[in-house]
């Protein structure tokens, strides 16, 4: 029997998608829901997982073949002959029963952890037990990034990742020294995620009137906060206490006493929205992704931290959905992570602020007359003098700051 591979209903306001990468080559061997391609459109990365085991057929949309819901992408060969060989493939024989296991027969995934296909095959090649290796998946389950992660552990801290850009290849570099080794360069296309970034972007630099204030928190009651509670949060819900928590709590306090950071403007209208939608910057080898937190108000530390690590997990098995993303009210980035010790956010349209966490460094400040050493990050709040007044954008990061450092007054509500 043969099916058809079509692509898939894609999601709303999505005309079409850029294949980008096949998993597959035609000939080869395809598990039941083993991803086979990916589509790229504006926003996402869609998987194509393969209806059936079978055969992969004749590839008919090539990478970088833009394509539109219903058209084939390739068939799938499910014919008697290969569902023999498939039942064949799952039966041991009586004496592999009996050998010990080697490096390339499939390690048995237990009863604790889940996996897909892809990440059981892996497994399988590498010679690892899944029974081993911590699940970041949905409800713990394992990718097959998690199975190379285990055998080529990653040194550097992750961050959430999808689909990598293409890059220029390396080989043939010459050496440095070598006449011309400077000079190499290579022309790739944006993905379309990149490049709807891009035209955001500069289509709210040239529409918004953007400014930016800027502030510094001393952070040191959050600092013994965390370090007293950290290890009992972590054991009664499942989730490590982070700054983001802190902050999203104090912005959102800071939204319902000045509204118009929470507005946005349509046309010659200034909508006040009277929910707080929480837009939380997620960096990717595609792109940023700013999935939102929902009445992030009405969230308690535990959920919001719960929030955020289900996005970074998502966005790293690129599942984060265009609804997810859809909507929000005010941003949080930190580019802190990185390293960046001050920088300027820019809007997230159609928004009209944006708040801009950065690097904690000690610095010697001033208190009671004495000079002391203290965890101080400094703060950048990017706003549109269009609806924003400077009054009000220096008093709401000011609000941010006294929360911050006296965070009992977030739990107290005073």
């Amino acid at each position: 029997m043969r099916i058809e591979i079509k692509v898939p209903m894609l999601p709303e306001s999505v005309a079409d998608a850029t294949v980008i990468t096949w998993h597959k080559k035609p000939g080869e061997r395809v598990e039941r829901d083993e991803n086979i391609v990916d589509l790229e459109t504006d926003k996402v990365v869609l998987e194509v997982p393969a209806p059936e085991g079978g055969v992969l057929g004749e590839i008919l949309k090539k990478e970088g073949t833009v394509v539109k819901a219903g058209e084939v992408l390739t068939i799938l060969d499910k014919s008697p002959s290969t569902e023999t060989v498939e039942r064949a493939s799952v039966q041991p024989t009586l004496q592999e029963t009996i050998v010990a296991p080697t490096k390339k027969e499939m390690p048995s995934t237990g009863s604790k952890n889940l996996a897909g296909p892809a990440a059981r095959r892996s497994a399988a090649e590498q010679g690892v037990s899944l029974q081993e290796i911590p699940g970041s998946g949905r409800a713990g389950r394992v990718t097959r990034q998690d199975v190379l992660d285990q055998v080529h552990p990653i040194t550097q801290p992750i961050q959430p990742v999808g689909p990598k850009d293409p890059l220029p290849s390396m080989s043939g570099v010459q050496r440095e020294g070598d006449q011309g080794w400077d000079r190499m360069e290579k022309r790739v296309p944006m993905t379309r995620l990149r490049a709807m970034i891009a035209k955001r972007l500069l289509a709210v630099q040239h529409s918004a009137a953007i400014l930016t204030t800027f502030n510094e928190i001393n952070l040191q009651k959050i600092i013994e906060l965390r370090a007293t509670y950290k290890d009992s949060f972590e054991k009664k819900h499942g989730v490590r206490l982070g700054f983001m928590s802190f902050f999203t709590k104090a912005a959102t306090e800071a939204l319902k006493q000045y509204p118009a950071v929470n507005a946005s403007i349509d046309g010659d209208d200034i909508i006040y929205h009277g929910y707080f939608d929480i837009g939380i910057a997620l960096s990717t080898d595609r792109g940023l992704l700013v999935p939102i937190l929902r009445n992030a108000d009405k969230l308690s530390f535990a959920d919001i931290e719960k929030g955020i690590a289900d996005y970074g997990r998502k966005a790293r098995d690129n599942q984060v959905t265009i609804e997810e993303m859809t909507g929000g009210t005010f941003t949080i980035t930190n580019g802190g992570v990185f390293g960046s010790l001050l920088a300027t956010p820019i809007i997230n349209p159609p928004q009209s602020a944006i708040l801009g966490m950065h690097k904690i460094e000690e610095r010697p400040v001033a208190e009671n007359n004495q000079v002391v050493i203290r965890p101080m990050m400094y703060v950048a709040l990017s706003y549109d003098h269009r609806i924003i007044d400077g009054k009000e954008s220096v008093g709401f990061l000011k609000m941010i700051k006294d929360l911050l450092e006296e965070p009992a007054r977030l739990l107290i509500d005073a």
